[in-house]
């Protein structure tokens, strides 16, 4: 069945990286976070398409032992692949699409 979900910038969760389930297709998942705090560093077991839809988040990334950061704004997207330590930091409120395998941190 078909499925909308509008005003995305209205969307809040619970807690900080609560999500709205969006999809599962062939083992990924896609979910709409809302967020106004800090994620953890953490490495995926698979790749990770991070979308933000609207607010800034800093990702702060490892290249070669050393720490990077990039600033990302509404329709700006951070890709990581498998073993790159990541971490997000929103600059207040921010809502996120995460397309990753289930069960991926």
């Amino acid at each position: 069945m078909a499925k909308f979900v509008q005003n995305v910038e209205n969307y809040r969760a619970e807690s900080a990286w609560g999500a709205m389930d969006l999809v599962e297709i062939d083992g990924v998942s896609v979910k709409l976070h809302w967020t106004d705090k800090p994620y953890k560093w953490h490495e995926n077991d698979g790749a990770e398409a991070f979308v933000v839809l609207n607010g800034e988040v800093d990702m702060h990334y490892m290249v070669d032992g050393l720490e990077r950061v990039v600033t990302l704004g509404a329709s700006d997207i951070f890709i990581a692949d498998i073993g790159d330590r990541h971490v997000a930091r929103p600059r207040g409120e921010a809502r996120i699409l995460v397309v990753e395998r289930n069960g991926s941190e």
